[in-house]
């Protein structure tokens, strides 16, 4: 199958998500949005459960994209890490499902794949990705904050970086503190730069 048509029948998904809750997204509903058969569909995702798996996959790294897209937005490295923090806020509120993994607060409208992998028989690569450990937030924190790290210290390990560790990951966890109570005027970018101003970057 096509790498297009796959990408059409999640997007497929993602638009039924957000009109109904997962359990009442059906497959042969999804199957038709996108244009291709249902056993297409269950040839390319196996189940409804692979489906989900792929599907939270997609948007963790559609997620991580966005951060490394902020990470070289600017030259300065307290404005790279302002411009990450405001990824990860307004990703998060336009987005329910990076909301999920970011915060871990699952409601009853989204599916809830295991984080652990699961066994997989699929001869889609993609499928096989996503039927491995998808990240928790805690995962989260630590790819963004090793991330930022190896940018802004001109591609030095995080290790023997640790204050500059210690900053970016200070700014993640501010970042997700907005994720779950917004911020009021001035939003996160001020937060962010206020605590910025403080630390060693």
């Amino acid at each position: 199958m096509m790498p297009a048509a796959r990408e059409s029948l999640l997007d497929a998904a993602y638009t039924a998500l957000a009109r109904r809750p997962w359990a009442a997204v059906r497959m042969v509903d999804v199957a038709a949005a996108a244009g291709v058969s249902r056993q297409t569909l269950y040839n390319e995702f196996g189940s409804k459960e692979g489906l989900a798996r792929a599907l939270v996959r997609r948007e963790a790294d559609g997620y991580l994209a966005g951060v490394e897209r902020a990470l070289v937005s600017h030259t300065e490295a307290r404005e790279r890490l302002t411009a990450t923090a405001e990824w990860t806020a307004a990703a998060a509120r336009e987005n329910v499902l990076v909301r999920a993994m970011l915060t871990g607060c699952w409601s009853e409208r989204l599916p809830t794949p295991a984080l652990t992998a699961v066994p997989s028989s699929s001869a889609v690569p993609a499928q096989r990705r996503a039927d491995g450990p998808l990240p928790s937030p805690g995962d989260f924190v630590q790819l963004v904050r090793d991330r930022a790290v190896v940018v802004l210290a001109g591609g030095g390990a995080v290790r023997g970086n640790g204050e500059l560790a210690r900053s970016c990951e200070l700014v993640v966890r501010l970042a997700l503190s907005c994720v779950a109570a917004p911020p009021g005027e001035g939003g996160v970018a001020e937060l962010v730069r206020g605590v910025l101003s403080r630390q060693p970057v």
